[in-house]
């Protein structure tokens, strides 16, 4: 019995025709014998954070020892919360490319600007003027002509015109106030991407705009978000419940993941073991064959969580969830003077 409940706490199973042990447990007076009460000691042994690999603009680390609410609480916040500076208002002075003005501005709207939103305050619905601890400005301004270097009989449009296609790389920084003094030379205020197409344009045509980048959060628009992806799993857990050898060792090992499975010769018999159970996908692949399911257990540990964050690059990913974290405190601190201030009244 104690071997079950213990299980119940800690564990989500995945069964041939469903899963077990979804819901919550932790909480006071569920299972008699057990202490479910928070503490704040206990929950410091327990905790912890170890971050498995970064590469470029991706992170993966275990939070290990916490509910899943708190998990969820800081993917919605990195989603939505985290604030960034993005392209508000596109001020047209001149526009004769194919692209409307509306279509124009949403595009440079959703252009990821490589720029430190801590370095700026959030600017009032009711200011008119942009000021410089609150705007970053851009400007935009290109024409496009004929090459009078190309052939004539080339119909490549690389060669025939020059300009004609509008990127990224285009948009100049605007230094308003002192901002050149925040920025060092060698990293000023810039698009994420140089390479992102935003018009293409023929002889004659012309593109010519200023942008105003302000701070946001992505719960007002998506266009502040700073990261693309910003997800967690549960760490999966395979048990062997007795050995497999021979033909079955094969076949158990292509039920999973690539990885998960490892068939090792021991005395002349191949006989499979788990070796990465944390590269599975849970697909349950296994209880299709009769002569496997019973030999197996597949579940997930309920408190150590996967995260992953792929940032736009407006922020290193590491940065992001330091940010996440200072939110996230803000908002118990916030919580608690709201507490305080009733108990007062």
């Amino acid at each position: 019995m104690a071997d079950t409940v213990r299980e119940m706490r800690s564990r989500v199973v995945l069964g041939e025709y469903g899963i077990q042990n979804v819901h919550s447990t932790d909480f006071p007076g569920n299972y008699p014998g057990y202490d479910d009460s928070w503490d704040q000691e206990r929950f410091e042994r327990g905790f912890r954070i170890d971050v498995i690999g970064k590469e470029g603009d991706n992170l993966e680390f275990d939070m290990v020892g916490i509910d899943a609410a708190l998990a969820n609480a800081f993917r919605r916040i990195l989603l939505a919360e985290v604030p960034t500076m993005a392209v508000e208002k596109v001020y047209v002075y001149k526009n004769t490319s194919i692209i409307q003005d509306e279509i124009l501005a949403h595009r440079l709207g959703l252009i990821p600007i490589r720029a430190d939103p801590r370095l700026f305050e959030y600017r009032n619905s009711g200011d008119t003027e942009a000021t410089d601890i609150d705007t970053l400005q851009f400007e935009l301004s290109v024409r496009c002509s004929r090459n009078p270097r190309a052939s004539k009989d080339s119909s490549d449009p690389n060669e025939l015109y020059l300009d004609h296609k509008v990127y990224t790389s285009h948009m100049k920084w605007l230094p308003q106030g002192n901002q050149a003094d925040l920025f060092p030379e060698t990293d000023p205020p810039r698009p994420v991407h140089p390479d992102i197409l935003i018009a293409q344009l023929r002889p004659g045509q012309e593109i010519q705009v200023v942008m105003h980048c302000v701070k946001g959060i992505g719960k007002d628009h998506a266009k502040f978000s700073p990261v693309a992806t910003a997800s967690y799993r549960l760490l999966p857990e395979i048990t062997l419940l007795r050995p497999v050898e021979g033909e079955l060792a094969e076949r158990l090992r292509r039920c999973f993941s690539p990885g998960v499975i490892s068939v090792d010769i021991v005395s002349g018999k191949k006989v499979a073991r788990v070796e990465n159970a944390r590269m599975d996908t849970c697909s349950r692949e296994v209880f299709r064959h009769d002569d496997l399911k019973n030999l197996v257990k597949i579940g997930r540990v309920r408190d150590h969580f996967i995260f992953s964050i792929e940032s736009t690059g407006i922020l290193a990913p590491d940065t992001l969830l330091k940010e996440a974290i200072k939110v996230l405190m803000g908002k118990c601190r916030h919580f608690l003077d709201e507490l305080e201030a009733k108990n007062m009244d």
